[in-house]
């Protein structure tokens, strides 16, 4: 049958059409790099950095630099203010 030609020819140009749009993304993601979002990763696939942290007695000794540092100010506004 005829039918059966003309679907057989429309089958051929499809894989044609896939292998030339394959081919041309493919050219193309190789050029750009990859686009869009980047892949979530799978759990516990990645393990986290740690980053440096402060210890309780460097915590101690900031919040007491950062007391006497705001007394200091709090010192100097009251003095221009009593002037």
């Amino acid at each position: 049958m005829e039918i059966d030609k003309i679907v057989a020819d429309l089958k051929k140009e499809r894989d044609r059409l896939i292998r030339a749009i394959t081919a041309l993304v493919g050219a193309g993601a190789e050029a750009a790099g990859r686009r869009g979002r980047p892949a979530a990763p799978k759990p516990g696939a990645t393990r986290r950095k740690r980053r440096g942290g402060i210890t309780k007695e460097g915590r101690k000794r900031l919040s007491e630099l950062m007391k006497k540092r705001w007394a200091e100010r709090r010192r100097k506004g009251l003095t221009k203010l009593s002037k």
